[in-house]
């Protein structure tokens, strides 16, 4: 019985070796994980702060306004260009071209939906409490 004992404490001895060691090799693996993916960020910040400084120089005023005098005609504004609010046109109405297409062909359908009248079954259903269990009629 002994004997037993002592197998089984080397067996557990021997399973709890392993199984710590699978834990070290298991956080090792995840801290260089993490490492690269530390690394990576760095670069692609790296990145985005060489784009935000090309963009930078790109949209200096100075470089905008010689491309725009060499490659666009541009004037100074004119007064009688600004328009006031009241003097622009109306805004054309909505028009629903298909329901249009639809009339001419002759096969237009009613727009609105007809209202119900109210009739006294109607009104007394609504005016009644709701009730768990309804009769039927």
């Amino acid at each position: 019985m002994l004997r037993y004992l002592h197998v089984l404490a080397v067996a557990a001895l021997v399973s709890s070796a392993v199984y710590a060691y699978s834990i070290k090799y298991d956080s090792n693996f995840y801290a260089e994980q993490v490492a690269k993916l530390k690394a990576r960020a760095k670069r692609e910040r790296d990145a985005i702060a060489v784009l935000k400084a090309e963009w930078q120089r790109l949209a200096r005023p100075d470089r905008l306004q010689v491309l725009a005098e060499r490659h666009l005609e541009l004037q100074p504004l004119n007064v009688r260009q600004i328009v006031r609010l009241p003097d622009l046109p109306a805004r054309a109405p909505k028009t629903d071209e298909i329901g249009r297409k639809l009339e001419a062909l002759g096969l237009s359908q009613p727009t609105e939906t007809p209202k119900a009248p109210l009739t006294t079954a109607t009104t007394n259903r609504a005016s009644r409490p709701a009730t768990g269990a309804q009769t039927p009629r």
